[in-house]
């Protein structure tokens, strides 16, 4: 694995104590056995993971996440397993012989490679004769030169040159359109001609599309971007993500904003934990990249009605994820490049430093435009408000924001609170993407689950199985069996933290940290475990039963009618029908 033996991996493990691991990120107490913490993976209140010094696994009993110290540090950091190890062996001060190389991506490696020709061309030929225009136009917007090298912008020719220069790489006019970077296979020209541009990069760091902007022409379009490829959707991409990841784990604060100029400006004015938004709405991927960093969220938004408007929009869907948020409202500019440009960065940090909290933005936004002396525009207020808190999971706030109306508006408290009781809390209602359906297991799953988690945790259970039942009809499970009994055969003992790591570059390692995360089981009983195989086997028997029944009723042939009657009888009699 990347040059790094199971067996040194199960070294680190050993050597890395789980408990010591989790309480550098988190604050653990010992209760028990274990080790509780209040869970950093979904919105917990109460401890509700418990962290085992004996098995070297945590588990939080309210979402399900589980796994090993290489798993946690790897969720927790929002980082690959490799990375977590080398992090979790730098923190223990093991030496890792084993070259550690992160593996990227190479599904789409000639994607990636024509844009990374098209950005260094582009960078290139700003760099020219030709793009001397072009860099007095960034210097004059107050674009240095190293502020430009930072961000990889470049200039598109007009002479439709990239493709020459492609060709000549090996790609073809289809390769080419396919990304984006010529109109189709039978117009060979370059989409950006003459234009500034402005590299888009996924979370990953790779270039997977353009901004192109006029920067000599006033009869076109100010603004090109590439189209949707299959390296750019651009519903889970955020402009600067590569860039201001490290940045917003360390002020646990990401400051959202509407165009790639703003976060550019606020970037190279040091404030280095911004993302832009790939046009006014956010979505469910956009939150699960924020979510994964565990960070509050600040809108900077335009200074106009849409960026308002959208503003509280977004609210909706990150109060709905739970998502701490604030708004900065700038006012005097259209947006926060220009805000810094004419007031400086001094003004702009002020702003963030009084942030307002989200809730209070809305009570606001909720006022505009009515004219709360007016009856009717004072109960349609009242009303909006509750009906806008009725989303609301935060009990606090749902009191402060009613005794708030009541003191402000000189109404009956008690009136408020049966109108937010009386209306239906409709759950997500607000938002722009339903929310995954909960998967409730069947007894059979359930028995299932038991099974496999038994085995991942004690050969003795392993041996019973080989036994008793040996096999599962369902691939998904019976490839989780084998996999427990190969890494048994292998290492002639199972430990569940070794084979989490063993399973890490496994295709079924989902479906493996599904049974651990799902199965809550602290205490082991053989009787629950023999109870759960001899259950799988009357299933087992019972749909093999319905499946000859099936096709009892549909043969002609008397005598595979015979023959079926009998292999019916004789299951009954096994299982005991």
């Amino acid at each position: 694995m990347a040059g790094i033996s199971d067996s040194e991996l199960n070294e680190l493990r050993l050597r890395a104590d789980i408990v010591d691991i989790i309480s550098s990120y988190i604050p653990l107490n010992e209760k028990g056995k274990n080790y509780w913490g209040v869970c950093p993976f979904h919105e917990d209140h109460s401890p509700s993971m418990s962290v085992s010094k004996d098995k070297q696994i945590y588990k939080c009993f309210s979402c399900g996440a589980a796994g090993n110290v290489f798993s946690f540090v790897e969720n927790y950091e929002n980082v690959s397993f490799m990375e977590a190890v080398k992090i979790v062996a730098e923190k223990v001060g093991f030496n890792l012989s084993g070259n550690i190389s992160i593996k990227k991506e190479t599904k789409f490696t000639r994607e990636y490679e024509m844009m990374d020709i098209a950005l260094k061309y582009f960078q290139n030929t700003l760099n020219t004769k030709e793009g001397k225009e072009a860099f007095k136009y960034l210097n004059d917007r107050g674009l240095s030169e190293n502020d430009i090298k930072e961000f990889d912008i470049g200039l598109s020719p007009c002479n439709n040159s990239l493709n020459v220069l492609l060709e000549k790489k090996g790609f073809n006019y289809n390769e080419m359109m396919d990304v984006g970077l010529i109109l189709d296979s039978s117009n060979i020209k370059d989409v950006f001609s003459e234009r500034i541009m402005f590299p888009i990069h996924n979370i990953d760091g790779n270039a997977v599309a353009f901004t192109g902007r006029v920067y000599n022409k006033e009869d076109r379009a100010k603004y090109l971007g590439s189209k949707e490829t299959k390296i750019y959707h651009k519903s889970n991409i955020l402009f600067n993500y590569h860039r201001a990841k490290d940045a917003v784990k360390l002020k646990k604060e990401i400051v959202l904003v509407e165009g790639n100029m703003d976060a550019i400006r606020l970037y190279i004015n040091g404030i280095k934990n911004v993302v832009a938004l790939m046009g006014t709405a956010l979505t469910k991927e956009q939150i699960e990249i924020i979510k994964k960093l565990r960070c509050k969220v600040i809108l900077m938004l335009d200074n106009d009605n849409a960026g308002e408007k959208a503003t509280y929009d977004i609210s909706l869907l990150l109060e709905n994820a739970n998502i701490e948020t604030y708004a900065v409202r700038l006012s005097g500019e259209k947006d926060p490049d220009s805000y810094i440009l004419k007031n400086g960065v001094e003004a702009i940090l002020e702003n963030i430093k009084k942030k307002i909290p989200i809730n209070e933005f809305k009570l606001q936004y909720l006022k505009k435009d009515k004219n709360l002396t007016n009856t009717d525009d004072l109960v349609k207020y009242v009303r909006v408000v509750i009906d806008d808190l009725k989303n609301s999971k935060d009990e606090i706030l749902r009191e402060v924001t009613l005794k708030k109306l009541s003191t402000e508006y000189n109404l009956s408290y008690d009136i408020l609170k049966k109108q937010l009781e009386e209306i239906p809390h409709e759950e997500n209602k607000t938002i722009v993407f339903e929310k995954e359906i909960q998967h409730k297991k069947t007894s059979y799953e359930e028995a299932i689950n038991n099974i496999l988690y038994y085995m991942m945790n004690d050969s003795k259970y392993i041996k019973l199985y080989m036994k008793n039942l040996g096999y599962i009809d369902e691939k998904k499970y019976r490839l989780i069996a084998s996999e427990i009994i190969c890494y048994y055969e292998l290492y002639k003992s199972i430990n569940i933290a070794d084979f989490i790591t063993y399973s890490e570059s496994s295709k079924i390692k989902d479906d493996i940290m599904d049974i651990i995360n799902n199965t809550m089981c602290e205490n082991f009983s053989e009787n629950i475990f023999i109870d759960s195989i001899n259950f799988i086997k009357k299933k087992t028997k019972d749909n093999e039963i319905k499946e000859l029944k099936k096709k009892l009723k549909t043969t002609m042939d008397e005598h595979e009618k015979e023959e079926i009657l009998k292999k019916i009888v004789n299951l009954k009699i096994g299982s005991g029908v």
